[in-house]
């Protein structure tokens, strides 16, 4: 091993590092900065205020009720996947180890297909002619129409944001030791309370970061609500390519982009600290018990 390589194999750590971050700021930071100098200094018509870009967005009633509207249906996804995908993860820790692959298979198996296939599978089966339509027809519900709302964007966001709660929702519900609950069903407590007041409060970090995972992609998502939504409520992402694509308006495109990036790192501050004594207070009760 000549010096050179020697000098290599002892920095292979710092190269990696260096690598690494050469990336994330090529493909991260040089964009994120590009877009945010662009909300600035790039105006539709000439002005003296660098924060032109962003009193228009503040002061749009349509604006507001599309970023109003884009948090909703992600809190909306976000409910959703954690009422369906719960109860799965925890169905997938006390099946055998074969349904439990059955179960992960299911889980996964979105991932093999493409995500506007699947999209345009909701198509069909939402459309006026689908048989959910059809469905709720025979069932007396009327004159229905899913397809082009915000409801059928929400189905559609939520069966495609499920894996991504179910699987770290999962691996962290497994860490949870189960003697717990013995022990406390052995102290007079019925299951559904032990359940409520030992493995709940236990699981809590699991529903956090993945609700966390859920909300903050839903937010940014763009295919799924074209294809499922229609102008009339439209999403955020939408209305920021539109004003890209369609009006080569880039310092509006960059404004809302970037607001609505701070927006939610403040939305997620706030959750976390306001979740913190809530948190600690179950993981106390849960000791005590």
């Amino acid at each position: 091993m000549n010096s050179l390589t020697a000098v290599l194999y002892r920095s292979r750590w710092v190269l990696a590092a260096a690598v690494s971050l050469a990336f994330l700021a090529l493909f991260f930071v040089y964009p994120l900065g590009t877009m945010s100098v662009r909300s600035f200094t790039d105006f539709v018509s000439p002005t003296d205020s660098g924060f032109a870009n962003y009193h228009w967005f503040f002061t749009s009633d349509a604006q507001l009720t599309i970023l109003r509207r884009t948090f909703l249906t992600s809190v909306f996804v976000t409910v959703l996947c954690l009422a369906i995908g719960y109860p799965y993860a925890y169905l997938m820790t006390v099946v055998s180890t074969r349904w439990r692959m059955v179960l992960l298979a299911a889980v996964l198996m979105p991932f093999w297909t493409s995500l506007i296939v699947r999209t345009y599978s909701w198509i069909i089966l939402l459309g006026d002619s689908g048989p959910i339509v059809k469905a709720l027809h025979a069932l007396g519900f009327g004159n229905v129409r899913l397809l082009g709302t915000t409801t059928a964007v929400t189905i559609g966001m939520a069966q495609i944001m499920l894996p991504f709660l179910i699987l770290p929702l999962y691996s962290q519900l497994t860490q949870i030791d189960r003697a717990l609950l013995r022990a406390a069903e052995i102290h007079g407590a019925t299951p559904r309370t032990a359940l409520r007041t030992v493995y709940l409060p236990l699981s809590l970090p699991g529903i956090t970061a993945s609700c966390t995972i859920v909300f903050v992609l839903t937010l940014g998502f763009y295919f799924t609500p074209a294809l499922l939504g229609s102008p009339q409520n439209s999403l955020l992402s939408q209305q920021i390519v539109s004003q890209v694509n369609s009006q080569l308006a880039f310092g509006r495109g960059g404004a809302m982009a970037l607001a609505l990036l701070l927006i939610t790192l403040l939305i997620l501050a706030g959750g976390s600290l306001l979740g913190r004594p809530f948190t600690r207070a179950l993981g106390t009760k849960s000791e005590a018990h």
